[in-house]
């Protein structure tokens, strides 16, 4: 029975990601050459949340691809994990232009596809990078500097989850401080990891995201990363 719940939701998560190719439904859908999706184990315990694509996410089509996810990689692997023990996703799946902010109607219009993501995934812990990702998940206005490192619980695509804020690893990148500082703080995951998995919490059902249309084709390298 797990495995074909597995089955299911790997299903279900392609069907997503086809939506979110074929989505228009913020101008960015206009400048972008592809849809960031996201990428990694569809059935991780551990997921990060990002901000945006840059350009070389945009080229690719996949996430924390450029020296941001080089970074990524080596903090990972600094506390005994992998790329591959993760799924990583952004809060816009499209680049912003000049790499500027997310705006706030485009998170809005892509925050259904995160959610479903979400819930698909089922996640035991979740690691927000910056400032828009934290207050996006965590539903305050308090900024990232207050609440790095500090995990939180919150009920997320129908189910509790453990949420760990952390400094985004472009900011790690540019100060040599932020990098010890996400250095120390994704030393907390291991752990965070290990904690007995949450409960499910019944919740009305969410619309899916995006208009009603029919399935843009997938391309076959993406899909490829549901793993």
């Amino acid at each position: 029975m797990a495995e074909a719940d597995a089955a299911g939701r790997r299903e279900a998560l392609v069907e997503l990601y086809e939506r979110a190719s074929a989505c228009t439904l913020c101008p960015l859908s206009e400048s972008r050459s592809k849809v960031v999706f996201g990428a990694g184990n569809a059935d991780a315990e551990l997921m990060f949340v990002g901000e945006a694509p840059g350009a070389e996410e945009d080229r690719q089509g996949l996430p924390f691809v450029g020296r941001a996810g080089i970074l990524l990689n080596e903090l990972l692997a600094e506390v005994g994990l992998k790329r591959e023990d993760a799924f990583v996703a952004n809060v816009l799946k499209c680049k912003p232009p000049g790499n500027r902010d997310p705006q706030p109607l485009e998170i809005e219009t892509c925050r259904p596809y995160l959610e479903r993501q979400i819930e698909l995934i089922e996640p035991k812990l979740i690691c927000t990078l910056g400032n828009f990702s934290t207050k996006l998940l965590t539903g305050s206005p308090t900024g990232i500097t207050r609440v790095r490192g500090s995990a939180q619980q919150h009920v997320l695509g129908g189910r509790k989850v453990t949420l760990l804020p952390l400094f985004h690893p472009a900011a790690g990148l540019r100060t040599a401080a932020v990098k010890e500082t996400l250095r120390e703080d994704f030393k907390l995951i291991p752990a965070l990891i290990e904690q007995p998995p949450h409960e499910r919490v019944d919740l009305e059902p969410e619309p899916e995201p995006g208009p009603d249309r029919e399935r843009a084709s997938a391309e076959p390298d993406q899909l490829g990363f549901f793993g």
